[in-house]
């Protein structure tokens, strides 16, 4: 049977099936949606477009085989989020992140907290040129700070996640930074240069936002309860600078462009090395003393970089504070991603996304409802393939010749890719950034999204100088005029 070309109804239907089930599933199950539910929503909507596929003509092998392909492309992540979960259990043990909420306790005022917080986390993204270590190590800290001094984790997220990829997006160590310029064939710094325009102001606003809401807050901090958490803090870890030096040794390395699946599990290894040496009173107080004292101690790292690690300090709350980790933890995570990826490469393989574009350019007749339909375009297909890069890869692929076309510099077309794909992924409950976000700080997307201000602001701020023609650059002559016609901006 030959394959056809599927109908904008066809394309449509998975789509509609899968927001109606997210939505159902929300409604349903609350905050406990990606623990499950969520992921049956992304199975059914696979169910549907294989349907589809099917009545097309499309082979089941072949789309089996698509749907192993994408799984493929996120065991990368896969990797990571593994990692991370050793490394939060063993920087637990170690003191590393203890050892941070408390000189966060100390340093940081409530009313600057959450701009403070995305401010710090900017610096170090921009600085290693990834998001997700920034939100490993530096976010999980300030998610313990923002419980320690009785402030919003879901605005506390928010401030991470906009301080993180503010970060991200600017740095020429990021893949991300590097990968939509060789989509759109534009050169790295100059695609950096362009970005500003629209990522800076961004910024500013999302800080203004962050340091209106801190000082206009009812924020009454219980300073009791900060010295008792303080006590605690000192009562069962070492705290001292020393703590540190596995997260300076993990930055480092990331700043010389180590990879980050060694980079993190390295820094996992570094946390257990730590505790041996540094936190030699709390290891006496959790190992199996049937065992012999090395033996005890062995197997204690090794339940920590599997199941995390727990402290009974005698108040719940604080219980949860200095409690998680563990490679165990991020299973569900991958569960997501895996649905997710699954869903996405189906409906890739069998032209939906594609009919979606086409139907796009139809009614993208200016350059501003041509850049709004690219990061439109960006966010829809984060949506639906679940994954940052295929955002920007497919749709620089599928816009990449109409620019070229209209005369537009390639720079538009990269800095559309990052506005639309790389900032909106995070925003998505079952995109795996989105996924590795909830995994990490603890915090579902669907709380933190409306907190997360410059992932909101970026996008829109675009679409804007796109209407209103500000630094839109064009080719001179474009590709399908006469040099008369050459349009100048």
């Amino acid at each position: 049977m030959t394959e056809k070309h599927p109908s904008f109804l066809d394309a449509a239907i998975p789509l509609i099936v899968l927001i109606v089930l997210l939505s159902a599933s929300v409604y349903l199950f609350g905050s406990d949606s990606s623990y499950g539910p969520n992921q049956i929503a992304l199975f059914v909507a696979t169910a549907v477009a294989v349907i589809i596929g099917l009545k097309n003509g499309y082979n089941w092998h072949a789309m089996e085989q698509a749907m192993v392909n994408g799984i493929s492309l996120s065991l990368g992540a896969v990797l990571i989020l593994l990692s991370v979960g050793a490394l939060i259990g063993t920087w637990m043990l170690s003191g590393t992140v203890p050892t941070l909420i408390y000189y966060g306790l100390q340093l940081l005022s409530p009313s600057w907290f959450y701009a403070a917080s995305c401010l710090l986390c900017g610096i170090v993204a921009m600085s290693i040129g990834s998001s997700w270590t920034t939100a490993a190590t530096i976010g999980v800290a300030l998610i313990g700070v923002a419980s320690g001094l009785g402030l919003s984790p879901a605005i506390t997220a928010g401030a991470i996640v906009s301080g993180a990829y503010f970060g991200d997006k600017l740095s020429p160590l990021s893949e991300t930074t590097n990968l939509a310029p060789a989509v759109a064939g534009a050169e790295l710094f100059e695609h950096i240069r362009h970005m500003l325009w629209t990522t800076v102001p961004s910024f500013i606003l999302a800080l203004i936002l962050f340091i209106i809401i801190g000082f206009n807050s009812d924020i009454a901090s219980d300073f009791a309860r900060i010295e008792q958490i303080s006590t605690v803090l000192q009562q069962h870890f070492a705290i001292n600078l020393v703590s540190l030096v596995p997260l300076l040794v993990l930055l480092v390395m990331a700043i010389k462009k180590v990879p980050a699946f060694p980079t993190v599990f390295i820094g996992a290894l570094l946390g257990a090395i730590w505790a041996v040496f540094f936190q030699q009173e709390l290891l006496a107080k959790l190992i199996d003393e049937s065992l012999p004292a090395a033996v005890g101690v062995f197997k204690l790292i090794w339940h920590t970089f599997y199941a995390g690690f727990a402290l009974e300090t005698g108040d719940s709350n604080l219980n949860d504070l200095l409690s998680g980790g563990g490679m165990a933890s991020m299973l569900n995570t991958i569960w997501l991603v895996f649905c997710a990826m699954m869903f996405g490469a189906t409906i890739e393989k069998i032209g939906l996304l594609r009919k979606f574009v086409e139907s796009i350019l139809f009614f993208a007749r200016s350059t501003g409802s041509l850049i709004t339909s690219t990061i439109a375009t960006c966010f829809v297909t984060n949506l639906l393939t679940a994954d940052q890069y295929m955002s920007i890869v497919m749709p620089g692929r599928m816009f990449k010749e109409e620019y070229e076309r209209r005369g537009l510099a390639p720079v538009n077309l990269s800095r559309s890719l990052e506005d639309g794909g790389t900032i909106t992924s995070p925003l998505i409950p079952w995109n795996t950034c989105g996924a590795y976000m909830h995994g990490v700080l603890g915090v579902s997307p669907l709380d933190y999204a409306f907190y997360a201000f410059f992932n909101l602001i970026n996008p829109v701020l675009s679409i804007i100088y796109a209407y209103l023609g500000i630094k839109i650059l064009r080719l001179s002559p474009p590709a399908s005029m006469q040099p008369s016609q050459a349009v100048k901006n």
